[in-house]
C-alpha cells in the first residue's frame, strides 16, 4: 500500500511563500503523474498543478507564475513552491499519484491559510 504524506502547510500573510512536500513511501513518484489539488470549504476539489513522469508540468490558470511543481526522485518527493500567496489560495492541499493500470493514491492533506 503506497502512502503519500504531505507537509509544509501553515499560516502565512498575503504575499508570502510556502513550500509543500509530498513524500511517497516507495520510489514511485517518477513512474506516474503526481498532482497537487486543493479544496476550500464549500468548494469542489480542484487541480492546482501536476507533473508527469517525463517531467512535463501543468498549472491551473490562477496559480501560473506563482506556483512551481518539482520532483526529487532520490527523495521520493514532489514539491509545490507557492509564492505571492493570496487569501483565495486558502485551502486544504492534497497530493495525488495516478498511474495507468494501478490504484490511485491520495495523501491526507495539509492546510494552507493565507491571511489578508
Amino acid at each position: 500500500q503506497v502512502q503519500l504524506v504531505e507537509s509544509g502547510g501553515g499560516l502565512v500573510q498575503a504575499g508570502g511563500s510556502l513550500r509543500l512536500s509530498c513524500t511517497a513511501s516507495e520510489s514511485i513518484v517518477s513512474t506516474g503523474v503526481v498532482g497537487w489539488y486543493r479544496q476550500a470549504p464549500g468548494k469542489q476539489r480542484e487541480l492546482v498543478a501536476r507533473i508527469a513522469s517525463g517531467g512535463s508540468t501543468h498549472y491551473t490558470d490562477s496559480v501560473k507564475g506563482r506556483f512551481t511543481i518539482s520532483r526529487d526522485n532520490a527523495r521520493n518527493t514532489v514539491y509545490l513552491q507557492m509564492n505571492s500567496l493570496k487569501p483565495e489560495d486558502t485551502a486544504a492541499y492534497y497530493c495525488n499519484l495516478w498511474r495507468l493500470g494501478y490504484p490511485e493514491y491520495w495523501g491526507q492533506g495539509t492546510q494552507v491559510t493565507v491571511s489578508s
